[in-house]
């Protein structure tokens, strides 16, 4: 039911009741006063977005990790207008379309190795939910009904679906749905900053150490009953966790040696993120599925996509059927989205723009290490972290209370103040995540800069 707006409401006004009354935002705290100062980001041009008051702000984070050509792309929204004239919807539920047909053949095509079979979705974390569940298929189609147990990495993010969700090593994004999925577990993830092993010199040895863990869970767990391993190839959640030398090329022997299916979650990674297609091609490893979502379509257009070997494939070609969909995946118009968006990056040259300057953002986000807050910087691509330490000596932490007091009473409002949207995460140790756009150059490196700059600055004081 719509309420009764009086007369003399002002739209400032309305905007904040109908937030608060009637739109339930996304992993948003809910109280009395919800939305009565939530920005309303009405337009995008390139690397900026504004509110409707005018402010502008640098997307540091894409949307969400999405808008990989920046924003107001027209070719993109004439290629949706297109494509709605000539075939707004059609399912893909025993019928093709020629949009699904030609950016299945084009994924195929760019995947590594025998990667050629393509299941469209629309979110990354149905992609995540999709894959468990044809993983569970195949492995009752070649005779192996007990392997059904997923291994992922500890405060790993994949998706909120009851599936995905347990796939997730966020203990806090799961407390209040469990009971989950059961048959989900834990291992070390690569955050060397904090390692357990072999810190603070041998890298490439905490790696091998890391893995070996994967192998040890499969030991435990039996390797009749482990079907999967579930990685990113940078780690979003706790800050960018970069894998070191080796490390999935020993994750991938260890998934040989006992049957064990590798499945790339590239949510985040693909289509330009790290400088490539695939994060799995930046560091040399070969997956048996790819999950995908966000920058495949630069955000303009919701769709995802599992990317499946022939191996994995073959066992279905026999008659079986995947009894999985969904009403929008593959959609017409968002695949013909996805098709001028990777155009649109190739023409541009996207991908080579992130290799010849992830070491200038680099660069400039280490300037911040002349803050005494500033632990790490750490990251890949165009994907960068950095973490808020108490004492950068000994490497202390925030407590909790601390962490919440820091980032959302201070670094948060500070950012938004100085118009940089980015992410204040304190789900692990407290960092800020930047993932801006790719084709941003040098100014909106310093411009993240210098507002991160600012807004530690003041939290340093809060200590």
């Amino acid at each position: 039911m719509t309420a009764t707006i009086e007369p003399n409401t002002t739209a400032a006004s309305k905007t904040s009741r109908v937030v608060r009354d009637n739109l339930w935002m996304h992993f948003t705290q809910q109280d009395a006063q919800s939305g009565a100062d939530t920005p309303v980001i009405v337009r995008g041009e390139g690397a900026y977005v504004y509110d409707d008051t005018g402010k502008r702000y640098l997307d540091g984070l894409a949307g969400l990790f999405a808008v990989q050509v920046g924003h107001g792309r027209e070719e993109l929204a004439e290629a949706a207008a297109r494509q709605t004239r000539e075939l707004a919807y059609f399912p893909l539920w025993g019928y093709a379309h020629p949009t699904a047909i030609d950016l299945a053949e084009r994924l195929a095509h760019q995947a590594p190795g025998d990667i050629n079979k393509v299941f469209f979705t629309v979110s990354g974390g149905e992609s995540v939910e999709t894959a468990w569940k044809l993983i569970r298929q195949y492995f009752k189609l070649i005779g192996q009904p007990t392997k059904h147990k997923v291994i992922s990495r500890s405060m790993a993010y994949h998706g909120t679906s009851m599936g995905a969700l347990s796939i997730t090593g966020i203990p806090g994004a799961k407390a209040d749905f469990e009971p989950l999925v059961p048959s989900t577990m834990r291992v070390p993830n690569t955050n060397f900053y904090r390692a357990p092993e072999h810190a603070p010199t041998d890298y490439e040895a905490y790696g091998l150490w890391a893995a070996d863990r994967i192998e040890e869970m499969i030991m435990f767990e039996g390797p009749e009953t482990v079907a999967a391993v579930f990685l990113e190839p940078v780690q979003n959640t706790g800050g960018c966790f970069v894998p070191p030398p080796g490390y999935f090329q020993r994750v991938r022997e260890i998934c040989d040696r006992h049957g064990v299916l590798l499945v790339s979650d590239e949510v985040i990674c693909a289509f330009g993120r790290l400088g490539f297609d695939f994060g799995a091609k930046k560091f040399g490893y070969q997956p048996d599925i790819i999950t995908t979502a966000k920058g495949l379509t630069s955000g303009y257009a919701p769709l995802g996509a599992v990317l499946v070997s022939d191996r994995i494939a073959e066992p279905f070609r026999n008659g079986a059927t995947f009894m999985h969909g969904s009403t929008y995946g593959g959609h017409p118009v968002a695949c013909a989205v996805a098709m001028a968006n990777l155009d649109l990056m190739e023409r541009e040259d996207l991908y080579g723009h992130v290799l010849r300057n992830e070491g200038a953002f680099r660069s400039t986000l280490e300037k911040l290490y002349g803050l005494p807050i500033v632990g790490e910087v750490r990251g890949d691509g165009f994907f960068w972290a950095v973490e808020l330490v108490k004492d950068r000596a000994t490497k202390e932490k925030f407590t909790d209370a601390d962490a919440t007091r820091i980032l959302k009473g201070h670094v948060s409002k500070a950012l938004f103040e100085a118009g940089l949207h980015c992410r204040a995460d304190d789900r692990a140790e407290p960092v800020i995540q930047l993932a801006p756009p790719l084709i941003c150059e040098q100014q909106q490196f310093d411009e993240m800069e210098q507002a991160l700059r600012h807004a530690l600055t003041g939290a340093w004081k809060l200590i």
